[in-house]
């Protein structure tokens, strides 16, 4: 008898090596060549909202905000301060941005449904369909955390990896 030769496999092989998926999580480099922690947040929108009594402040429509080489853009995104101490400044504690969130860094950008920057740790939390795109590579899972000051990105859940063509 023969020994089984199959002509799927070699092809099976090449799509495992293109697409890996994982259960777990994946670390990749993201943003840190663009995100300067001492850049002023600037924020562009339709409408603003602020109330003093509560701390936060609320921008609807079209919204951008940027700092630095980094920008975020959302349908809305709230700004939480700091509680105030004395008569100092009150710094941003968070931003919470819903609806078509894109954030973008340099050629690498990353799409989710919510986010919630974490201004004074300097870090990024996407969450709900969650997909990373660097050149011709992309990501996907359920949530991603993103470590602007180590420039790497950790993504949970179902992770799809899709690397980009080899050339030859």
């Amino acid at each position: 008898m023969k020994p089984f030769k199959s002509r799927l496999f070699p092809a099976t092989l090449a799509i495992a090596l293109v697409v890996t998926t994982a259960s777990a999580q994946t670390t990749v480099p993201f943003g840190a060549v663009n995100y300067d922690p001492k850049q002023q947040i600037e924020i562009v929108s339709d409408s603003f909202t602020l109330s003093q009594n509560n701390g936060k402040a609320e921008f609807v429509g079209n919204v951008v905000a940027g700092q630095g080489g980094m920008r975020l853009a959302a349908d809305k995104i709230v700004v939480e301060y700091e509680p105030a101490k004395d008569k100092e400044e009150r710094k941003i504690n968070r931003m919470i941005a819903t609806g078509g969130v894109t954030l973008v860094a340099g050629d690498q950008s990353a799409e989710a449904d919510r986010a919630i920057y974490f201004v004074k740790d300097q870090k990024i939390v996407m969450e709900g369909k969650v997909l990373i795109s660097q050149a011709q590579n992309a990501l996907s899972g359920q949530k991603a955390t993103i470590d602007l000051a180590s420039g790497t990105a950790k993504i949970i859940g179902r992770v799809k990896t899709i690397f980009g063509g080899g050339g030859n």
